[in-house]
């Protein structure tokens, strides 16, 4: 009885602690979701993933289909007051040299002056200079990593430069993390959420769970997964969530986002099991979710699969930007969608 006494006590002074935690934590406050805007004229088409912020309206974007691997130079244009986008143009590319690792994933590294890339085909995050060249340093990957499912590896890429830390996580459960969701499973995905130092080594880890699928009926393509984390100055994380479900017929696609934030903490070791009841995961806070899609009389659908801090505006509140993959434009349907959301 007394040993059972003292679980009980331990229990309650753990709630106690975590509960306290989580009231003096700062939740963002969304100010304004703003409309989503395409540029073909000044945008090519392409197959636009990850995104991270220069400063001055300059950003570097990656695309995950590109001849080569290297990275995009935009310039995005916003409007000081509203944070809504004014103008988007493509002023070229600069290659690495190497072949195509499937970029999905981008981040800068202001205090170095160098941006990593996240390549999902092999897993592996390069380092390269702003003139394309690679480093020679890449993260230190954690051995559990190699469970990633085909195409559902390292999609998101973030860099904070208050915590010295660097975030990345598998799109999709890795096998044996508890299975996938699918529209005939609608489960809440259990990812593995890693950060690593500034000198790239591997630190802590984390697991994040989704929400459950909304889609229901059968399928001809169905994704969903973490596509992007941002990361904040007060350690906490921006992390959007993806689905993307489309029927045989095409009509009735939809993307349906959510941006929550998160924040870590119970990390727990590289190769730990994930169980779904005993495994500790990270709080997290809905902050904004919309839906697009194909329809009669509306075709809006975007794949948003990029995302990054962008400027402050006038009242000091904070942009971000999001960038969506239209494959290539497909079908003359997708459109290269960006968006921006103020939070405050």
């Amino acid at each position: 009885m007394q040993r059972f006494r003292k679980l009980c006590l331990a229990i309650y002074l753990l709630l106690t602690s975590i509960a306290t935690h989580a009231e003096s934590r700062d939740t963002i406050q969304i100010i304004r979701i703003n409309p989503q805007h395409s540029f073909p004229l000044s945008v090519k088409a392409g197959n636009y993933s990850g995104i991270t912020y220069l400063g001055n309206n300059e950003y570097l974007v990656v695309d995950d289909k590109s001849a080569s691997d290297g990275f995009h130079l935009f310039t995005i244009e916003i409007d000081s007051l509203t944070g809504n986008i004014l103008y988007v143009s493509n002023h070229g590319f600069v290659s690495s040299g190497m072949a195509n690792r499937d970029g999905e994933g981008i981040a800068y590294i202001k205090p170095i002056n160098s941006v990593l890339i996240s390549g999902e085909a092999v897993n592996r995050i390069l380092e390269y200079s702003l003139d394309g060249t690679p480093t020679g340093r890449e993260a230190e990957i954690p051995e559990i990593f190699k469970n990633s499912a085909a195409n559902m590896g390292f999609e998101a890429l973030g860099y904070s430069e208050s915590m010295h830390r660097l975030w990345t996580c598998n799109e999709s459960p890795l096998n044996g993390d508890g299975g996938r969701a699918e529209v005939n499973n609608p489960i809440e995905n259990r990812l593995r959420f890693q950060s690593f130092s500034d000198s790239l080594k591997a630190m802590e880890q984390y697991v994040y769970k989704m929400d459950k699928p909304i889609a229901r009926k059968p399928s001809k393509y169905y994704a969903m997964g973490v596509s992007a984390i941002t990361p904040l100055a007060d350690g906490s994380l921006l992390v959007l969530e993806r689905e993307f479900y489309v029927p045989p017929m095409l009509m009735g696609s939809f993307v349906n986002c959510k941006i929550y934030q998160a924040w870590p903490s119970m990390p727990i070791t590289h190769d730990q099991e994930i169980t779904a009841d005993e495994t500790p995961v990270m709080d997290k806070f809905l902050l904004a979710e919309w839906k697009t899609n194909i329809g009669l009389f509306k075709r809006n659908i975007a794949n948003y699969e990029g995302m990054c801090l962008g400027p402050q505006l006038a009242d000091g509140s904070q942009v971000v930007v999001l960038v969506s993959d239209s494959q290539g434009q497909y079908a003359n349907t997708l459109k290269d969608w960006f968006k921006t959301i103020v939070i405050k």
